[in-house]
């Protein structure tokens, strides 16, 4: 087998502090083992396996070499969801692609042990006895995270690559690292090319990556492991086959009008401006401007490059916006990704060539910014996140292409790489700004106060990538005058969710909770038995004209290379609209209704909702690794709009 997902960039794809949804796997399983006898396995070595109470138990013989319970299904790649519980010194691990030997067995072994926790290549002769045992290879570029900052596999919790600082209290706490003795473990482990491996929401450091080399092992059952004394139960057991992958139908919503500008990576993002003075806007997606109104035209604004969605974590263009930064009446673009300054190209007023860049912020420590008019000059900011804190950046009108003016709206310790928003949290007419950790109260105008009065408020919670999701929504959700927040759960994990305001006798505000999507464990729960993962793209606008704005959120594919770091990273790309719904019988009082716009494309880092074609209907801009999207929406009868000639808007 090639080593295909092994690269030096490796660390960003599999690094990044993971864990998984705690109530179940993150993968459709193809068997769910529901253990009231021992069918389909078989005993190998000096253990006693048993069923009891619907968990399986296995207790090594006195003086034996402990044994297995070998499944008796051969797999060559699988995921494998369980939990267990040691006790009485028992020691446990699972063995994968237990291949036949002339002596015996060979296979891949991953040890879930106090003080053992790691992989390993072993060899096992006829009757079970371990004889060899080795590390596995480590990855192509194991160590640290280029692009965090962060040690491997997310043992010892950070925020943008900053160790946490114990004086700060967070309103929500990362995962516990380790082992719970005597306790309950939930694992998940995926073998293919490589091994990802997650113990109790963390993801296991000595596994993360390893090279899962067929050499130890090609192709074979899976084996749970009692050795030394006392007993060892796993319940929950569920496994999938992951060499055979489904992709459905192609499908598109009959309220949308699909067309593909570009079938290539070049962009997580799209922005918006009429770009060349006629009227009419145009789409910015990565190093392309396309030209309305037909978008069929486009033209280079710098060097392109086509990114590998399978090799390579990032394009050029992770976050882009569009607006006329230096004042001289054409719009120009911003650019920026994980880890990079942000750049300003400055749009040339129509002549042919490359335009001129200018790096304006030092550097971006976020995958999610927004662009809104912050402090109610008119002209838009740039809100986002680095060096621990939250910032927002404008240029200097005397010389908009020089360094920005940066202001710092948190304490050091606050920021993320996912997860932020802008809107008015307490009514004052003021834009605060929103993220995983709470709200940041802008002061009145005038006061040159930072950073801002923070309010402690847990959106989110920590998910596979660290805590934070996508652009977060500040609106109205049930009409009762006091805006609310709409998030994802997580840029790279499940859930998406709604946090209603409620205010008590003395106007203190606080939220309560609204759970739209979970995970698998929840599918028949979720919102039109909707679930998917790696929500990463989500925006806000009201897409069937009814006053009341929806949510438009979809799956960001492959978000770290072509394998198993993200939970469900193969489901189908979706991108769907909630409509909201406000239902005084509802929780809260109001709902959301999902309707599937594509099921072939997803969302990038972010999504772009406006009326390209003034119509009247909302236009969805998706830029993806799988090309560069409209989704043309159809006007409701009656409401249709006529679109405006060239050169009038």
């Amino acid at each position: 087998m090639v080593d295909k997902r092994v690269y030096g960039i490796l660390a960003i794809a599999t690094l990044l502090a993971p864990v998984f949804a705690d109530d179940g796997p993150t993968f459709i399983p193809d068997i769910t083992f529901k253990a009231a006898s021992l069918a389909g396995w078989h005993v190998l070595g000096q253990a006693d396996w048993r069923v009891e109470h619907g968990e399986v138990v296995g207790t090594a013989k006195p003086g034996g070499n402990g044994g297995w319970l070998v499944l008796d299904r051969s797999y060559q790649n699988i995921g494998l969801y369980a939990s267990f519980r040691s006790s009485g010194g028992c020691r446990t691990g699972v063995l994968f692609r237990a291949e036949k030997t002339a002596g015996g067995l060979k296979g891949i072994y991953v040890s879930l042990n106090e003080g053992d926790v790691a992989a390993y290549r072993v060899t096992l002769a006829a009757d079970g006895r371990e004889l060899r045992r080795e590390p596995v290879r480590p990855p192509a570029g194991a160590g640290r995270n280029p692009a965090t900052g962060r040690g491997r596999g997310g043992e010892g919790a950070s925020v943008d690559g900053i160790q946490l600082d114990p004086q700060i209290h967070l309103p929500l706490a990362p995962p516990t690292p380790g082992l719970r003795p005597g306790g309950w473990n939930a694992f998940e482990i995926f073998l293919d090319a490589n091994i990802q491996a997650f113990l109790n929401d963390v993801g296991l450091r000595d596994v993360a990556g390893a090279v899962a080399e067929e050499a130890a092992g090609g192709y074979g059952p899976l084996a749970l492991y009692a050795g030394g004394a006392g007993e060892v139960r796993f319940k929950d057991i569920a496994y999938k086959d992951l060499t055979l992958r489904v992709a459905p139908a192609e499908q598109v919503s009959s309220r949308f009008r699909m067309q593909r500008l570009n079938e290539f990576y070049y962009a997580w993002s799209a922005a918006a401006a009429d770009f060349n003075h006629d009227g009419i806007l145009d789409i910015v997606a990565g190093p392309y401007i396309y030209f309305g109104p037909d978008f069929t035209k486009s033209r280079e604004i710098f060097t392109a490059h086509a990114s590998s969605p399978s090799r390579e974590y990032a394009s050029d263009c992770m976050m882009q916006y569009a607006a006329d930064f230096t004042g001289d009446g054409w719009p120009d673009v911003l650019c920026s990704n994980l880890g990079t300054p942000v750049f300003l190209y400055v749009n040339p007023k129509g002549e042919s060539r490359h335009w001129d860049k200018y790096q304006v912020v030092p550097q971006v420590r976020c995958e999610i910014m927004d662009l809104k008019d912050i402090d109610g000059d008119g002209k838009p900011e740039l809100i986002y996140m680095a060096d621990g804190y939250l910032r927002y950046a404008k240029p200097d009108p005397a010389n908009p292409t020089a360094p920005w003016i940066v202001h710092t709206i948190s304490e050091k310790g606050y920021a993320t790489l996912h997860g932020i928003g802008v809107g008015d949290i307490n009514g004052d007419g003021r834009p605060d700004i929103v993220n995983v950790f709470g709200w940041w109260e802008q002061p009145p105008a005038g006061s040159r106060q930072e950073p801002w009065t923070y309010h402690p408020q847990a959106f989110g919670r920590w998910a596979r990538s660290g805590p934070g999701g996508a652009l977060m929504g500040v609106y109205d959700v049930n009409g009762d005058g006091l805006n609310d927040v709409v998030t994802s759960m997580g840029g790279h994990d499940f859930g998406l969710a709604w946090f209603e305001q409620k205010r008590d006798a003395a106007g203190k505000i606080s939220f309560i909770e609204h759970t739209i999507m979970k995970d698998y464990s929840t599918a028949a729960k979720n919102a039109g038995g909707v679930t998917f993962s790696q929500i990463h793209g989500l925006t806000v606008a009201d897409v069937d004209g009814d006053g009341v704005p929806d949510v438009i959120v979809g799956k960001r594919y492959w978000s770290h290379l072509d394998n198993y770091h993200d939970p469900d990273p193969y489901g189908p790309p979706v991108l769907y609209w909630y409509r909201t719904v406000r239902n005084p019988k509802a929780p809260g009082g109001a709902e959301f209704v999902p309707e599937l716009i594509h099921n072939r494309s997803g969302a990038g880092s972010e999504l772009l909702a406006v009326d390209l074609n003034g119509d009247g209907a909302i236009d969805i801009v998706t830029a993806t690794d799988r090309g560069t999207f409209i989704f043309w929406g159809r006007p409701r009868a009656g409401t249709a709009k006529k679109a405006p000639e060239r050169g009038s808007r």
